[in-house]
């Protein structure tokens, strides 16, 4: 039998990262030992503290039971807290917080909560697949945003047109900035708000890199510092990358109240909330947030100083940026993204990211992961050199 998939499924590609995955498993079952620069996630185990609480909490029967899609008052206060602490920003725990099951959930169900068919929806390219896939999955039509490096990969608002502006309901933003690496500062966010507010265009922030850089006195800000931020949009994080808990699914979305109760209203049709032992170990995570940031970033930053001293002596040029967890790269001469990668994997049986699988603003770079172990990744950057060299 043939059963015919809808056609907002066929429209759709297969997700890279699944794709990926695919074929390391086929090196693998071959005996070929492949090294993949290409997911990332984190190889650091989640914080043994953590891990105790989730296992404390999971063995409480009352937790065994439904949660609320809108997240466990303890978790949104933990959340409230740490933001006040880490971003000076305040926060209604009942009115401005809801937890998602991990911020990719969230990103894809809001363009639903308010996408009609037809409407804009602004995407920077190159960017995380998920903005551009949720929106076109909700009826949506995607709007690509192309951050240049001559701009440091910041979104021009200038260069956006009017007439689509005026159709846009969702710009998705993200700094620091997946795929590229690339950071904004304030007055980047105060120029997002005054943009939204024109057109009156939701803002929907991905924050998930938030707390991974080198520098403590140039910490990523949040979205949520501008002024009139809380009037045009929200911020999604996840303890994802930030604690080292991928697998666990979970995060949140705070920021303006109607568009958290929209969201809250959807979800709660869909999903019936995180597993409340996960949202007990999440309150453990936030709670000491800074302990676990500060272990992370050690060794984040001896990698990708690691990875650019490398990256040199073989001659590929990078982008420089001390945040998040890639390294943007350029691709050498005479290969597009795409044949690079393929190269790289056929012949030195590694697995890099091309750039243009982000967005056709991609093309001419490729993505490094430094979610694997010092050793590794060595190994990984001896071969490429040994294969360009």
């Amino acid at each position: 039998m043939h059963f015919e998939e809808s056609d907002r499924l066929k429209n759709i590609p297969p997700y890279l990262f699944a794709e990926i995955d695919e074929i390391i498993n086929k090196k693998q079952e071959k005996g070929i030992d492949v090294i993949s620069l290409g997911i990332g996630d984190p190889d650091i185990p989640t914080n043994t503290n953590i891990i105790k609480s989730l296992c404390r909490e999971a063995k409480n029967p009352q937790n065994h039971r439904y949660s609320s899609s809108y997240g466990m008052s303890i978790f949104k206060e933990a959340v409230s807290k740490f933001y006040k602490k880490r971003f000076n920003v305040d926060l209604d725990p009942d009115k401005e917080i809801i937890s998602v099951l991990g911020s990719k959930e969230g990103i894809a169900n809001i363009a639903y909560t308010f996408i009609n068919p037809g409407d804009y929806t602004l995407i920077p390219d190159p960017s995380y697949l998920v903005y551009k896939i949720g929106s076109s999955f909700a009826g949506g039509i995607p709007y690509a945003m192309p951050l240049k490096e001559e701009n440091d990969f910041l979104i021009d608002f200038e260069k956006i047109k009017e007439d689509v502006a005026i159709k846009t309901k969702i710009i998705y933003v993200s700094y620091p900035n997946n795929p590229t690496s690339a950071s904004c500062d304030i007055n980047f966010f105060k120029e997002l708000v005054s943009f939204a507010k024109k057109y009156n265009i939701i803002t929907c922030h991905d924050n998930a890199y938030s707390d991974i850089y080198s520098d403590d006195n140039d910490k990523p800000t949040s979205f949520l510092n501008a002024d009139g931020s809380k009037e045009v949009g929200i911020e999604f994080n996840s303890l994802s990358k930030t604690f080292n808990m991928t697998g666990w699914r979970v995060g949140y979305a705070v920021g303006n109240c109607e568009i958290i109760k929209s969201l809250g209203k959807y979800k709660t049709n869909v999903d019936s909330g995180i597993f409340k032992a996960i949202q007990y170990a999440a309150v453990e995570a936030l709670n000491n947030y800074e302990e676990y940031v500060k272990y992370n970033n050690v060794i984040y930053n001896k990698r990708r100083k690691m990875v650019r001293e490398l990256l040199e002596r073989i001659g590929i040029d990078y982008y420089k940026s001390d945040k998040t967890i890639y390294v943007w790269s350029k691709v050498p001469d005479g290969f597009t993204s795409k044949t690079f990668a393929k190269m790289l994997l056929d012949k030195a049986d590694i697995v890099v990211t091309p750039g243009s699988a982000f967005g056709s603003f991609g093309e001419g770079y490729f993505r490094i992961s430094l979610t694997i172990s010092d050793d590794r990744l060595e190994e990984a950057m001896d071969r490429i050199q040994k294969v360009i060299l």
